[in-house]
């Protein structure tokens, strides 16, 4: 037990906390920017098991800021090769890699098997639907997001009010790091910080960061952060589906004006056609999009004259 004698000196955690630590098992879905500190704080501090959750592979133009990766492992699949390194940091952590991407129909149980989830993913499809299903489970979910110089992390759900709560409305429109950068000392600080809320559940330490919004902008040296614990849930949150959830009654809509719709029986509406939008009585809609931001905000525009079922799908591949 010396590897973790500094930090079981402190009394908030000591051999008990260090022994809860050891049994507990935390899922990641994300092994990227976010994903890479979270791993190895997580994994240097004796987490018992880390489910690690990524369809992506090792890329060059992301080593600036995914540092725990090496130049001979670009292509490679991230779940595997941050796997690979985790071991060899502490073989005491069990990483289990799944090489896959997190949707409607895989978080179910991934969920439900973990003490505490962290949102290390970079699309809204993801980041919602961690939240509804952990929303669900009870299970409290470590959500953040970086670009730029600026970046934040909450604690929701388990208790706390979910990701949809504190961010009722979405941005018309999302920029990428691929289109507004990203700076790797931000990302890695707001990784950090989701670590630490991570331990600091699994520990029981109070006041929780469950209900704790915390934020950093770079570019002025400041940082901020509310407590959300009274925000209030939406009252027709729009819910993601996997496409192996379509049913053959479905009104299928791809939003993509840069690709041909995503199936055969997929119409191509453009989502300034939503307002106008008279769907057939009984079905259900089911928007697509690439990210999920786009069906979402025309699904919100769609409720507005139209009563009927509406899901959202998001186009990974």
């Amino acid at each position: 037990m010396t590897r973790y004698a500094r930090q079981m000196v402190l009394p908030e955690i000591g051999p008990d906390g260090q022994a809860r630590l050891g049994r507990a098992h935390v899922l990641v879905v994300g092994a990227g920017g976010l994903g890479v500190p979270v791993l190895q704080y997580l994994a240097g501090a004796g987490v018992g098991q880390i489910t690690l959750v990524d369809g992506d592979t090792v890329a060059a133009h992301n080593l600036h800021r995914q540092p725990l990766y090496r130049m001979d492992q670009i292509g490679q699949p991230k779940a595997l090769a941050a796997a690979s390194v985790l071991q060899a940091l502490n073989p005491e952590t069990d990483v289990v890699a799944h090489q896959q991407w997190l949707d409607p129909a895989n978080a179910p149980k991934l969920v439900a098997a973990a003490d505490v989830v962290l949102d290390c993913a970079d699309t809204f499809a993801v980041s919602l639907t961690l939240s509804d299903t952990c929303r669900d489970r009870g299970k409290p979910l470590i959500a953040a997001s970086a670009l730029a110089l600026s970046g934040y992390v909450a604690g929701c759900c388990g208790g706390a009010p979910s990701l949809r709560a504190v961010f009722p409305d979405l941005p018309e429109r999302g920029a990428t790091c691929a289109t507004a950068g990203v700076m790797g000392p931000v990302v890695g600080t707001i990784g950090a910080l989701q670590a630490q809320m991570a331990l600091s559940v699994l520990l029981g330490l109070s006041p929780s960061p469950l209900g704790q919004l915390i934020s950093l902008d770079a570019a002025r040296w400041r940082m901020g952060g509310f407590r959300f614990d009274g925000a209030a849930e939406p009252d027709q949150p729009l819910p993601f589906i996997a496409r192996s959830e379509i049913c053959a009654q479905d009104f299928l809509i791809d939003l993509r004006h840069e690709a041909a719709p995503f199936c055969a029986d997929a119409r191509h509406i453009p989502p300034d056609a939503i307002a106008t939008l008279a769907p057939p009585a009984g079905a259900r809609v089911v928007l697509a999009c690439a990210t999920g931001l786009r069906a979402h905000n025309a699904g919100q525009i769609l409720q507005t004259h139209w009563r009927g079922d509406i899901a959202l799908l998001a186009l990974t591949d």
